[in-house]
């Protein structure tokens, strides 16, 4: 029988292309990777991969257990995160990651005090981090998102709307006038997004409806688009829900169709009846009412 943990050298040779990318993948050397990926090929009794001058390649025989060896990482993980959820079900805590501005006016509105209240044998915990955490490896236990996210391996609800409007702050508007339609937007400074975010939905919208417009500011986060915004530098799209709440920002056109999502409460399907996931499910089914204008505005 091999060591399984020599799999996830092999699985990251396979995906790094070399033992050097692998290496700093894991956290560990060169010189580990391949001593380590040497000794699962000798149990395998047959080369997993084949070196080249552009690095690392897969024979026959590693394209034909790369299925496998993925399989197996999932089910060491898949075991993992269940130790450490009957730790955490033990403490009763329910790992929370959502967008760093929802975490703050979760916070500062009184939603977590009643199921603090309604539960004291729960404790929600914040998550945070730049991107999307990875429920399904126990990254969070719970997950509230919102707009295109490949999530088919979660279960969840639907809880509100994501709804983006076109604000500018007034002091812009008395310099410059506000547009009356998204046809106008053209004839405006505009925010948006860096690079980093190319993808995401506001960056194709705008080049769609003001392609021949340059771009005064750009934000790698959403915050980083009410802040420019709120300093008068133009014309951004933002989430109602952080628009409408800064005094000197202005709805100058309504919420937009094009950039309109979902938010859901999503979790694995390991977690959905684990006493601390169903309850938090179930207070926020209760909550709706007073959740929505969080996430909405």
């Amino acid at each position: 029988m091999f060591e399984w943990s020599d799999l996830r050298y092999f699985l990251a040779v396979a995906e790094h292309g070399s033992t050097l990318a692998a290496g700093r993948a894991l956290g560990a050397s060169q010189s580990t990777v391949q001593r380590r990926l040497a000794a699962l090929e000798r149990q395998l009794g047959r080369p997993l991969v084949r070196r080249s001058s552009n690095g690392y390649r897969l024979t026959e025989f590693g394209e034909q257990m790369l299925p496998h060896a993925r399989h197996v990482e999932q089910a060491i993980l898949s075991f993992d995160q269940h130790k450490q959820g009957i730790a955490r079900g033990e403490f009763g805590v329910i790992r929370l990651t959502c967008p760093e501005p929802i975490m703050a006016r979760l916070t500062q509105s009184e939603f977590l005090d009643r199921f603090h209240t309604r539960y004291p044998q729960f404790r929600v915990e914040f998550v945070m981090s730049d991107k999307y955490l990875d429920i399904a490896k126990g990254d969070a236990d719970v997950a509230l998102r919102s707009g295109d996210t490949d999530d088919n391996a979660l279960v969840g609800r639907k809880v509100a709307d994501s709804l983006w409007a076109i604000y500018a702050s007034r002091h812009y508007l008395e310099a410059h006038g506000r547009p009356a339609s998204v046809s106008e937007l053209k004839q405006h400074a505009l925010i948006g997004f860096d690079e980093t975010l190319s993808k995401h939905r506001l960056t194709t919208w705008l080049a769609e409806v003001a392609p021949q417009a340059k771009l005064v500011a750009s934000a790698n986060s959403i915050l980083g688009l009410v802040s420019a915004a709120k300093s008068g530098l133009g014309v951004a799209p933002l989430p109602t829900a952080l628009g409408d709440a800064e005094p000197d920002l202005v709805q100058v056109l309504a919420p937009v169709p094009a950039l309109q999502r979902s938010w859901r409460l999503l979790t694995h399907p390991d977690l959905r009846h684990t006493p601390r996931v169903a309850a938090f499910f179930d207070f926020v089914n209760d909550e709706l009412p007073s959740l929505r204008p969080i996430l909405s505005g």
